[in-house]
């Protein structure tokens, strides 16, 4: 049975944007889902995030600010010679609700009006190729492992 969607309302905004209010819970997030659920360990903080832009989606109901999913934007030559979309995330309480299919299709559309006519490339745990796919991703790339878990690279053609 799907749960109810939540409210959710979304930023999309520049690292210099942020609040530090923001910036906090969507560390704390990466942390809680990248390193303490997935068991691993890695340097998350790499340096790119100053440059990227980012998209968070928060709980519009909730009186404290609730961070309920996230991905950025890593632009074009940081990463790879197209933009990339990464560290994408849902919180545990609102998995299997849309929110993040609601997240990647804003992500995706986000992208296109900072890049237009871009081609946007991710690299994608391998659970999550199917996700992915339903935006237009197909997988580039062999299975290799990223800090422990399989991963392969797509590629969403504009």
């Amino acid at each position: 049975m799907t749960k109810p969607t939540p409210a959710a309302s979304y930023r999309w905004c520049t690292f210099e944007q942020l609040t530090p209010c923001e910036l906090y819970e969507i560390l704390r997030a990466r942390q809680e889902v990248f390193t303490v659920e997935q068991n691993c360990v890695y340097q998350d903080l790499d340096g790119k995030d100053q440059y990227s832009w980012h998209l968070s989606g928060w709980d519009s109901e909730s009186e404290a600010p609730a961070l309920l999913a996230y991905l950025r934007l890593v632009p074009p030559g940081r990463k790879y010679a197209e933009p990339s979309i990464g560290r994408v995330l849902t919180r545990k309480s609102v998995r299997g609700t849309g929110v993040g299919r609601e997240l990647m299709r804003q992500g995706v559309e986000n992208t296109l009006l900072q890049f237009p006519a871009s081609a946007i490339r991710i690299s994608a745990q391998l659970y999550l190729k199917r996700f992915y796919e339903e935006f237009g991703f197909v997988q580039t790339s062999a299975q290799y492992d990223e800090d422990g878990i399989p991963h392969i690279e797509m590629l969403r053609q504009p």
